[in-house]
């Protein structure tokens, strides 16, 4: 009864606080709280004045015992800006002072005066500053929580004074200095979190003297040495976090003898040496065990096989050992685990046969990755009872003899990698009952006999890999049934026959690669229907006949390698300004471009006397045409400076040549009505052209901008050879001279009428005010973007870096197909490579020409371009097409950074920070299904994981984007099957309902 007669009274307090007596000095602090607020963007003050009593404000309580005293200021979740007054320290009847997720700045106030506060949380702003030692005052605090803030500093020596603190979060800041000793005096304390600061020093062995410690997280700091003993003493605890620092030496043999309540262990990335300790088998409350990229030796102790509740053991980047039957018992302990779904034990020194007792892991086990150890023998065949594997990565090892049928027990495989190993025998047949499969990697092994028509099953496979096998027979016209592939690479095998006619069912293909093999039979004239293709490679065949004319029409090849070959008749039309062309080996070919250096096309003979006869007749044409030309020519020079000049590039005959005067006319003299945007080097316009007769944008260069000159020339080489879906499509170029002599560059492109994802996100263009862009669309538009990135890193003759990857550059047709522009920093990249500009990182100056916010970290720091750079850019988008925020936002300010945001708000938080139109849609979601079922919630999370994988601090540990596309792109296809089942199941209620009415 007690607790809702005090519902009531406080009830009462706020409903009908108007009839309580006035506190003039809690109100008063209240109102010069107020003045420092700069921005009330919900106007959640608008009802602190004096005409309503201060107990019915919002976000204010009062104390039902003490009539007009504030006991609780929560305004958290109110995007509030300005300064926290120091007024607030004199509500000294607050309990708890909730100011969280805001954007609150300046210094902390001083709150020493507040003796009763058993809560303060300031977490989520952009706060700076030390943290003040009068803030230890507040004996009674209970709860401190300033998590993602810019605070700096020592933390506060005399912290041990809170003595009643169970809660303190002080991670994501700027803090420095070392771990103070005096936290020991808080004998009640169960959660620390530290972690994501610039912390120092050792460990304090008086951290060991908690006995209600249940979590501590300190990873992401610059903390050395070795562990205190006293830690793994703390027997209340189940959660340890250490990861990420620069800790070493060899852990305790007994550290797992009192933690006897742990439950999750991460120590990664550190410097631990030595074994991994036996005792860890007595902690029998382990989940997680995480102590990769360490230096870990000796055998992986047996004793781990105790731990009934253990889900996931990531013991990858050591260089531990299995060299024998006793280095394997490890694994028959471990099939004891009957909850593991993670075992991943890459890049150790594991040698030797498979044990068969791996068939006997749990059949929980969802990821099994042995990839980069010694492994030789034969792949026990028990390993298919394992039914319920996810990934199966047994690559770069020294595995022999044939693959049983046991793999197509295995139905629930994503993703499955035996490459480059020492099999042989065929591909099992049963391969193609893994209807679920994405990505299937075989190459550099010595498969034989033909493959499996079964391949052509799997209706997800995105990437099939056979290269470097002894594959014979035909290519299977099953082949063709793979309508998601992206790519196909059977180089150097014994393939012969004919290429398949139907490939071009498989729309989605960007690379295909059947090079070094006997394939004879004319190249299909189907393969020109595939408009994605990236890469044809059918060199050193035995193909005849011509090349179908076709392929010079496909609007994305980059790379056509047809060398080697029995091909005759003249080259087709291939612009060389588009793709790559080796035609080499080919003694019938003739004609084409003179920059293919082929012998010309015999002429059919004439007789003599039609011969005389065209002789005496051309005589005078020619005559009187070179003497109209010399006069054309006397009448252009004196004329010069009031005449335009055709493009000076040389783009083939599909490539119109555009002068100055069609531009300057199409874009009504560069005038400001058709300027759609401004870049690095230059402006944007819409136009129609005439020779080109659809709408295009033309971007012309600023040459008084330093680089743009080189810039253009650089971007044309790029444009030159690299051609994909997703990059944006250039028409022509010109390079001549304006009305005034001056010199004139201007690439032009397609017109993208969706305009780029930044009005989209940020919508300050009225024409997509209105418009909203779904987590549908999102999730379309990041597959692009990885998919072109892809082709960029992995897929040309040379890995191009784009370098300034952000949403302005991202561009969208009419439907919302997403292309990526803007290689003029990509360009001068790989200038840089070959010129000497003095400097002792010649591309750093390159790098630190992308856009502030999207730069890598290391850029900063004088690294290289690279590949993990535009990572790292790619995820950035990816965080702000989710959040709706600026990676330059005013609220990412020194250490706090999108990154780091986001990091602590997942994945409880995630829904309630994102863009505010995906929260409407989340909410619709909502209203179906709750919780982890939502499909909505599921695929908001894994884009999440996606992006914050991208962003890793570390170059080397950010993901592949060959690996980020694939993910993605399984992310959709999950998520588009979820939605298609969830609205039969709506349809069948309806109907359902319908029926009983």
């Amino acid at each position: 009864m007690l607790i809702p007669l005090l519902l009531l009274f406080y009830g009462v307090g706020n409903i009908s606080g108007s009839t309580l007596p006035d506190n003039s000095t809690d109100m008063l602090s209240l109102l010069g709280f107020k003045e420092a607020i700069t921005n009330d963007p919900s106007g959640v003050l608008s009802n602190w004045n004096t005409s309503i009593h201060l107990c019915s404000w919002n976000g204010v309580w009062c104390s039902p015992k003490h009539p007009g005293r504030v006991t609780a200021l929560n305004l958290a979740g109110q995007g509030l800006s300005g300064t926290i007054s120091s007024s607030v320290g004199n509500l000294t009847f607050v309990r708890t002072l909730d100011l969280s997720n805001n954007n609150f700045s300046g210094q902390m106030p001083h709150l020493a005066n507040l003796q009763k506060m058993q809560v303060l949380n300031l977490s989520f702003n952009t706060l700076d500053g030390i943290i003040p030692n009068t803030l230890t005052n507040c004996s009674n605090m209970r709860k401190l929580d300033l998590y993602t803030n810019l605070l700096e500093g020592a933390i506060p020596p005399p912290i041990g004074r809170l003595r009643n603190l169970v809660y303190i979060d002080l991670s994501r800041n700027n803090l420095t200095g070392i771990i103070p000793a005096s936290l020991k005096n808080i004998s009640l304390l169960e959660t620390i979190y530290l972690q994501r600061n610039q912390l120092e020093g050792s460990i304090p062995d008086e951290l060991g003297q908690f006995s209600n410690i249940s979590l501590m997280a300190l990873g992401a700091n610059r903390l050395s040495g070795n562990i205190p003993a006293s830690l793994f003493n703390l027997s209340s605890l189940r959660i340890l976090e250490l990861r990420a620092n620069l800790l070493g030496g060899i852990l305790p043999s007994n550290m797992g003898n009192h933690l006897t309540n742990l439950q999750h262990l991460f120590m990664g990335q550190n410097m631990f040496k030595g074994h991994v300790p036996a005792s860890l088998g007595n902690a029998s409350m382990l989940e997680t065990i995480v102590l990769q990229s360490n230096n870990f030796t000796g055998r992986i102790p047996t004793s781990l096989g105790k731990l009934s509740n253990l889900y996931k053991l990531d013991l990858e980047l050591n260089m531990l050992e299995a060299k024998d039957t006793e280095g394997w018992k490890f694994l028959d302990a471990l099939t004891n685990c009957t909850a593991l779904e993670v075992l991943a034990l890459a890049e150790n020194q594991l040698q030797g046969v498979i044990p068969n007792s791996i068939g006997s892991l749990s059949n929980t086990l969802r990821y099994l990755v042995l990839g980069g150890n010694e492994l030789s023998g034969i792949v026990p065949s028990c390993i298919g009872n394992l039914s319920g594997l996810i990934q199966l990565s047994l690559d770069v090892n020294k595995l022999t003899g044939s693959i049983s049928p046991w793999i197509g027990n295995l139905k629930y495989l994503e993703y499955l990698n035996l490459g480059k190993n020492r099999f042989t025998g065929p591909i099992p047949y049963s391969i193609g009952s893994l209807t679920r499969l994405t990505e299937l990697y075989l190459e550099k092994n010595a498969f034989e006999g033909h493959i499996p028509p079964s391949l052509g099953n799997p209706p997800l496979l995105l990437k099939l890999d056979l290269t470097y096998n002894n594959l014979q027979g035909t290519i299977p016209w099953e082949i063709s049934n793979l309508r998601q592939l992206v790519y196909l690479k059977l180089t150097s095998n014994k393939l012969t026959g004919n290429i398949p006619n139907a490939l071009d069912r498989c729309q989605n293909l960007v690379t295909i690669q059947m090079d070094q093999n006997f394939l004879t039979g004319t190249i299909p004239i189907s393969l020109g229907n595939l408009k994605g293709l990236s890469v044809l490679n059918l060199s050193h065949n035995i193909l005849s006949g011509t090349i179908p004319a076709v392929l010079g029409d496909l609007p994305l090849l980059s790379k056509l390698d047809l060398s080697y070959n029995n091909l005759q008749g003249e080259i087709p039309r291939i612009e060389l300004f588009r793709t790559s062309v080796y035609l080499e080996g080919n003694r019938g070919l003739c004609g084409g471009v003179m920059d293919l250096h082929m012998p010309s096309c015999p002429q059919v003979s004439h007789r003599k006397e039609r011969k005389s006869n065209l002789t005496r007749l051309l005589i005078p044409i020619v005559g009187f045409l070179s003497l109209t030309v010399l006069i054309c020519l006397i009448y252009l020079v004196k004329k010069t400076p009031r005449r335009t000049y055709l493009s000076l590039l040389s783009f083939g005959k599909q490539f119109p040549r555009v002068s100055y005067k069609d531009i300057a006319q199409a874009t009504g003299n560069f005038s400001q009505s058709n300027l759609i945007g401004r870049g690095s080097y230059g402006s944007v316009y819409k136009a129609k052209l005439t020779p080109v007769k659809i709408q295009v944008a033309i971007k012309v260069f600023d040459l008084e901008m330093r680089w743009a000159d080189k810039s253009f020339v650089s971007e044309c080489e790029i444009l030159r050879s690299i051609r994909h879906r997703n990059l944006l499509p250039i028409l022509t170029a010109c390079s001549t001279i304006d009305y005034s002599g001056n010199d004139f560059k201007a690439l032009i492109y397609e017109y993208m009428p969706n305009g780029n994802l930044d009005m989209w996100l940020h919508k300050k263009n009225t024409a997509v005010a209105s418009k909203c862009l779904s987590l549908s669309q999102r999730v379309n538009i990041a597959v692009d973007i990885a998919n072109a990135l892809s082709y960029l890193h992995h897929e040309c003759e040379r890995s191009i870096i784009h370098c300034d990857l952000k949403p302005m550059n991202i561009l969208l047709d009419s439907d919302m197909n997403a292309y990526l522009g803007d290689f003029g920093i990509s360009s001068l990249v790989l200038e840089s490579k070959f010129a000497s500009l003095g400097h002792s990182c010649p591309n750093s100056l390159i790098g630190l020409k992308g856009t502030i916010g999207y730069i890598a970290p290391e850029y900063a720091e004088c690294g290289n371009a690279s590949t993990y750079g535009d990572v790292y850019g790619f995820g950035i988008v990816l965080l702000e097409m989710l959040t709706g925020k600026r990676p330059t936002d005013p609220m990412f300010e020194n250490e706090l950074n999108i990154v780091n945001f986001m990091e602590k708000n997942f994945p409880e938080q995630i829904p309630h920070i994102i863009d505010a139109q995906l929260q409407e849609e989340c909410k619709g979601f909502n209203q179906e299904r709750i919780g982890q079922e939502n499909r909505f919630y599921k695929c908001l999370l894994s884009v999440v994981q996606v992006a914050l994988s991208c962003t890793h601090p570390i170059p080397r540990e950010r993901m592949d984007i060959r690996e980020i596309a694939i993910k993605l792109q399984a992310i959709r296809t999950s998520y588009a099957e979820a939605t298609k089942r969830d609205d039969m199941l709506r349809r069948r209620e309806l109907q359902c309902t319908i029926e009983l009415v």
